[in-house]
């Protein structure tokens, strides 16, 4: 396709339809598929031809999903898996063995660090956490050892930024991977692989969907890491359905318009609650008091559509808030069409400790504010009301 604008590339990306000549991808709820002859079979096998051969490799659906995604954020190839969460692990476990060192931002999804400190240290798996308001003290942290830099930017509930740019000089100078955890911005906001990451990670549950109603993960990146993915995913099974790669490559085609709207309300939001008497504080990455405002504005078109706030009054006063709400659905997940809150320190990043926590900025009475597609009023009527 000669476009080189995102929306027409989500939409019009598509793979082969069959003999009824689909305008819209059909869903190929098939396990397995069959061969014109034997040496068709051993060919497809051996991988002297392109092809399906079985639906934990690639399917057509996943395979349109994974074409549209890679030049969205403009990589060379992708993978598909179940979840996120699937997604993060396999490209650990792709790229990390007994002895090796990871150094990972300290704000991380409360999964990612059950892996790192209690999954991953029975393999002889280390790391080190780094926090992304003090760039200067990652390179010290890297070892002869470390094999990967691992970060999510805007992180999951803090928002705090880190530069992109910086980092991907970092990890060529060490000779370390990159992988970043794009999901809060998606390839519409931010593209990691242009500013020097090496691996772009989403969970496509979140915004790439975005309302709520299936699982999915994406890996993006060089055709030669990918297929080092590839090795350990086809043996490993963690392969999304037809079904799901199917509702996320329709959901792509909307993908722009509806972050242009949660963009919108959430800076909208943010912008009503700086200095409102009841609020201690407001992290969003495009309000000028953000920390790493200007790093934000560098690297990603729009802020994103996550607020994440502190009540005053601690747990208690958090808890009053969101049991005021009568719109906001009260809900773990985020990126939704409908607006959710969530207390982290009891839910998402529950697993941690009180002092983890406040190392990345979860205080008792943090709450996450996932502004949706509704009309901006109701959302800012909603929040006064439950504020008075």
């Amino acid at each position: 396709m000669s476009t080189k604008n995102f929306e027409t590339i989500a939409i019009r990306t598509q793979t082969e339809r069959s003999q009824h000549k689909e305008h819209s991808a059909p869903i190929y709820m098939t396990s397995s598929y069959k061969f014109d002859d034997a040496e068709e079979m051993r060919a497809l096998f051996a991988n002297e031809k392109d092809g399906n051969v079985y639906s934990r490799y690639s399917n057509p659906n996943t395979s349109e999903l994974i074409e549209k995604m890679a030049l969205l954020e403009g990589a060379e190839s992708g993978w598909a898996t179940a979840t996120g969460m699937a997604a993060v692990f396999t490209t650990f476990a792709a790229f990390l063995k007994s002895g090796d060192h990871v150094v990972s931002s300290r704000s991380v999804f409360g999964s990612t660090h059950q892996l790192l400190s209690n999954i991953f240290p029975k393999w002889g798996i280390t790391y080190s956490y780094a926090d992304l308001d003090k760039p200067q003290d990652w390179e010290a942290l890297i070892g002869p050892n470390t094999r990967m830099l691992f970060v999510e930017t805007p992180s999951n509930p803090g928002i705090d930024v880190i530069d992109l740019e910086f980092l991907g000089n970092l990890a060529k100078k060490h000779g370390v991977l990159l992988v970043v955890d794009n999901c809060f911005a998606t390839p519409y906001l931010q593209q990691p692989l242009k500013l020097g990451a090496h691996l772009s990670i989403h969970s496509a549950t979140k915004y790439i969907d975005g309302q709520g109603r299936t699982l999915g993960g994406i890996i993006l990146g060089s055709q030669e890491l990918i297929a080092e993915i590839e090795g350990f995913a086809r043996h490993s099974g963690p392969a999304m359905s037809p079904f799901n790669a199917w509702i996320l490559s329709k959901s792509l085609e909307t993908l722009a318009v509806r972050m242009d709207r949660h963009c919108d309300n959430a800076l909208k939001v943010a912008t009503y609650l700086e200095g409102h008497a009841k609020i201690k504080l407001v992290k969003y990455p495009f309000l000028p008091s953000h920390p790493q405002y200007e790093i934000a504005k560098k690297q990603m078109r729009q802020g994103g559509g996550i607020v994440t706030i502190v009540v005053n009054g601690g747990v208690e006063g958090a808890r009053k808030f969101m049991d005021g709400l009568n719109m906001f659905s009260i809900s773990a997940n985020l990126a939704d069409t409908r607006s959710i809150a969530t207390h982290p320190a009891t839910s998402t990043h529950s697993k941690l400790t009180e002092a983890q926590r406040l190392e990345v900025g979860i205080e008792q009475g943090s709450v996450r504010l996932s502004i949706g597609l509704e009309h901006i009023d109701d959302i800012i009527a909603d929040i006064e009301q439950a504020l008075a």
